[in-house]
């Protein structure tokens, strides 16, 4: 049985990515490109910390995550700075050569790319996200 190259891998992504939504397509282009994004693991971790006691103030901490709740928007402030935003944008225009085939794909990268505030509150809600699916 043949494993999948790479290149298969990165095809079955990008048909994922182009079958969602909008803003769940921002926050998981964020997300992936926020690996490139320079944050100390403490100050995550504890900016994380004060975002769910946020998000769990505000009812069930497992609902749908919104780019403009008050969780998201501590965290993108907390985390926050013109430095982390240019790595984010710098990233988000690398996984944009990968897409650039793809419109649906491109659309969303180049709105990410223009908005470095839209982007940083996706990847921020990705963080979220991501913490929230490990409890």
């Amino acid at each position: 049985m043949e494993t999948p190259g790479a290149e298969d891998t990165g095809a079955r992504w990008l048909d994922l990515l182009e079958s969602f939504g909008e803003v769940e397509r921002w926050t998981s282009l964020a997300f992936v490109a926020g690996e490139q994004v320079v944050l100390d693991d403490g100050e995550r971790n504890e900016a994380l910390r004060r975002a769910l006691v946020v998000r769990a103030v505000g009812g069930d901490p497992h609902r749908e995550l919104s780019l403009d709740e008050d969780a998201v928007s501590r965290l993108a402030e907390e985390l926050g700075s013109p430095a982390r935003r240019e790595q984010l944008v710098r990233a988000l225009a690398e996984v944009g050569d990968v897409a650039a085939t793809r419109p649906g794909l491109r659309d969303a990268i180049e709105q990410l790319v223009s908005s470095p505030e839209l982007a940083w509150r996706a990847f921020c809600a990705a963080l979220l996200a991501a913490e929230l699916a490990e409890d």
